[in-house]
């Protein structure tokens, strides 16, 4: 009994439930709703032929075929690789992509027992730091595989990834400011807070619709998803910078992207949409206009974990939809669009908050 109680095994108990049970398993259910939804724009039945005897499951044994077919599938390294590189490079996006999850808070306490992982008080900058190591996989893979055209996403997602990192951190500036912290379990908190007494909530959509907005599009960017997917262009660079991959390691690098679709979903849910929170969801219940409807503690940590759940599965819903719905950008009008356009954005949006700060703390 002791050894459950221990904090490190209570801490891996989380990461397995959190990673395998849910990141995991959405993140490979989405392989499957992206084809889906794309079969559906292109007018068309999509994946339907895998199957046992005759259920063919509406398509979802096509999850267990693809695996199936990355496990058997030959691994190739092209002649002229560096193999030791060429080997560890679709590992460093999927750990960048899985750790942002140590700090993601799915609902708040229940008795002494919290659904995050960890809440250090570095809280996003922690974020912040591990998402950039995505680059590394980018321009280790496309530099070992000894191929022109892999070379060439590679430099393209490195230089797009490292340029919208700066507008990724420069979108969330206004929203520290207005909480004045980075811990994560500090700004869902701030968003269980509200104006006109207890009416409307203080999330950060609310309190920051330009940083929303900044920051999604960023993200998008730094996933490489359409309309930011020049790096992986496969009318202009035949695939970019995995072109070589084969096997297993190609499937780590599309896992990794369909898992760093579920971050983007977290993050925005985390920041801007009140988290875990419920409006007017308390720890006793619910208030509103000065009534009260109490609820037993559990029931509201369920009603917690539901809306975390259902906000993070609607926002990767959103942008598999942008992938269907918006044309590509050419290379170069990604990146006028982040120097040209968010830079003085969020540059504004900073100057704005501080102001209005000011200018609150004054008239009070």
């Amino acid at each position: 009994m002791e050894l459950l109680l221990n904090p490190v095994v209570i801490s891996l108990v989380k990461v397995l439930v959190i990673i395998l049970l849910f990141v995991m398993v959405v993140g490979t259910v989405l392989t499957l709703m992206e084809r889906k939804w794309m079969s559906a724009v292109q007018d068309r039945i999509g994946p339907n032929r895998a199957n046992i005897g005759s259920f063919r499951g509406r398509g979802t044994l096509h999850i267990a075929a693809d695996g199936l077919k990355s496990i058997f599938k030959e691994d190739t390294v092209p002649e002229g690789a560096n193999r030791f590189v060429f080997t560890i490079a679709p590992f460093f996006g999927f750990f960048s992509a899985i750790v942002i999850w140590a700090v993601i808070p799915f609902a708040g306490p229940l008795g002494g027992f919290t659904f995050q992982i960890t809440d250090v008080n570095i809280g996003m900058l922690l974020v912040f730091a591990v998402t950039s190591l995505g680059v590394y996989g980018t321009v280790l893979a496309g530099w070992s595989s000894n191929n022109k055209f892999a070379v060439l996403g590679a430099a393209r997602g490195t230089s797009q990834m490292l340029s919208y990192e700066i507008f990724l951190g420069l979108s969330l500036v206004g929203l520290f400011m207005i909480v004045g912290s980075v811990r994560v379990s500090d700004l869902v908190a701030y968003q269980n807070t509200y104006w006109f007494g207890d009416v409307l909530p203080k999330w950060g959509v609310l309190t920051q619709p330009v940083s929303c907005v900044l920051f999604f599009v960023a993200m998008l960017a730094e996933a490489k998803r359409l309309p930011f997917d020049a790096p992986e262009g496969e009318s202009e660079i035949i695939a970019g910078y995995f072109l070589e991959y084969s096997g297993m390691r190609y499937a780590a690098f599309m896992l990794a992207e369909y898992v760093a679709i579920v971050g983007i979903g977290a993050l925005t849910v985390t920041l801007f949409f009140g988290g875990y929170h419920v409006p007017w969801l308390h720890a006793d219940g619910f208030h509103l206009l000065g009534a009260v409807l109490p609820l037993p503690a559990w029931l509201v940590v369920l009603l917690q974990l539901g809306a975390f759940i259902g906000k993070v599965l609607f926002f990767c819903w959103l942008v598999i939809i942008l992938r269907w719905t918006v044309p590509r950008f050419r290379f170069d009008q990604i990146m006028a669009l982040g120097w040209k356009r968010l830079l003085p954005v969020c540059l504004a949006n900073v100057a704005v908050t501080a102001l209005v700060l000011l200018a609150v703390d004054g008239w009070q």
